[in-house]
């Protein structure tokens, strides 16, 4: 501790007493290659809105990320996408009819089993089955093409190839056990 306290204090009054030579000898102890390149900074008084002109000008200059908008749809990202967004859906819709059945004796409503199934049994067939299948729907595929994303995390069936081929059997499987679902269950 006293020695790395001496050599500190060297150090100090080394710099204050020759500052040309103290920076010389961080210099080259830092130094990678033969030479040292620097360049003076430049500084600028300016007001935030002028800075912020400048600003706006870099961002014009940079190169924009292309928007999905140019690309083809292909089976290898669609289910993926949908994945999410059926997963967000199935989740969200849980959380908001939860809390509308906890709540519902508080406002009046009537969420009650009774009530619910007789308001369904009310419904046309047509209305029913298309009410059955917007709800199996969502679950068959994010649960198949849950499915699907396991076998790839297990390394399984990651080809493009066989990608392409499970998504349209996941599609296929899904569509027909929610028309089962909504038809039969």
């Amino acid at each position: 501790m006293l020695a790395q306290r001496a050599t500190q204090q060297s150090l100090r009054q080394l710099a204050a007493s020759n500052p040309s030579m103290a920076s010389q000898m961080v210099f080259k102890s830092f130094a990678v290659g033969s030479s040292l390149q620097t360049r003076p900074v430049a500084t600028q008084k300016m007001t935030p809105a002028d800075s912020y002109q400048i600003l706006v000008a870099q961002r014009k200059n940079r190169p924009t990320s292309p928007h999905l908008t140019i690309y083809k749809p292909q089976m290898t990202w669609i289910p993926s996408a949908l994945n999410r967004v059926t997963g967000s859906v199935l989740s969200g819709g849980f959380y908001v009819f939860g809390a509308a059945y906890l709540v519902s004796p508080l406002f009046g409503w009537h969420l009650d089993s009774a009530s619910m199934a007789a308001a369904f049994g009310s419904l046309p067939v047509a209305a029913k089955v298309a009410t059955k299948f917007a709800v199996a729907m969502p679950f068959t595929f994010h649960s198949f093409n849950g499915l699907r994303h396991l076998s790839w995390d297990l390394g399984k069936t990651f080809q493009n190839k066989t990608v392409i081929t499970t998504g349209y059997v996941m599609l296929g499987v899904s569509t027909a056990s929610a028309l089962w679902l909504a038809l039969f269950a």
